[in-house]
């Protein structure tokens, strides 16, 4: 058993190697970018799920224990309780917006330094070597389909965050009623 894992381990690494390999150097800023974004995503998942409905039930209770409901005071107290609450729920969805539109311009990097390689081999060797033009167009096309598929994927866990945050926001907003207390 231990064999098999330890065999597993170094495929994994020597098949990510190649693909670090073959897509440049630049593949390893995109690795890191996506890296970055989904740390942010799994963050705001957790804050959501974990955080977010002991957070949502003080503030029920806090508005609850209040007598007043009614005046304009109470109306600026829900304004704020539910403001605070906003910002927590959208914190880091910008950022990962950001990581999101930094991807593909990453690969766009990418296929810039992967077609510079090629018109260095065509310069230096000619048009003869297809073998080392493809080298370079390898180095232009990888970096490129990693950063769109970084993106996408952000791109879903951003509609997700949105709509965690819009829905939870609402559902609070309804709990803190000022017309019938």
């Amino acid at each position: 058993m231990l064999d098999k894992l330890h065999f597993l381990y170094t495929d994994v690494v020597f098949q990510v190697s190649n693909f670090l390999a073959l897509g440049g150097d630049v593949l390893l800023l995109i690795a890191l970018a996506i890296f970055v974004m989904w740390g942010f995503i799994i963050e705001r998942a957790m804050f959501f799920y974990l955080r977010y409905p002991v957070k949502a039930r003080h503030i029920k209770a806090l508005w609850n224990a209040r007598n007043d409901h009614h005046s304009w005071q109470a109306h600026q107290i829900r304004a704020a309780l539910l403001g605070a609450m906003q910002q927590q729920t959208r914190a880091y969805i910008s950022t990962v917006k950001t990581f999101v539109a930094l991807c593909p311009l990453l690969g766009l990097l990418g296929t810039v330094t992967g077609m510079i390689a090629v018109f260095d081999v065509m310069a230096h060797a000619g048009m003869g070597n297809p073998r080392l033009m493809a080298d370079g167009v390898a180095k232009a096309t990888v970096p490129t389909m990693a950063g769109m598929v970084g993106a996408l994927s952000g791109v879903f866990a951003i509609y997700w965050l949105d709509w965690q945050a819009r829905t939870r926001l609402d559902d609070l907003a309804d709990h803190l009623d000022t017309e019938h207390a």
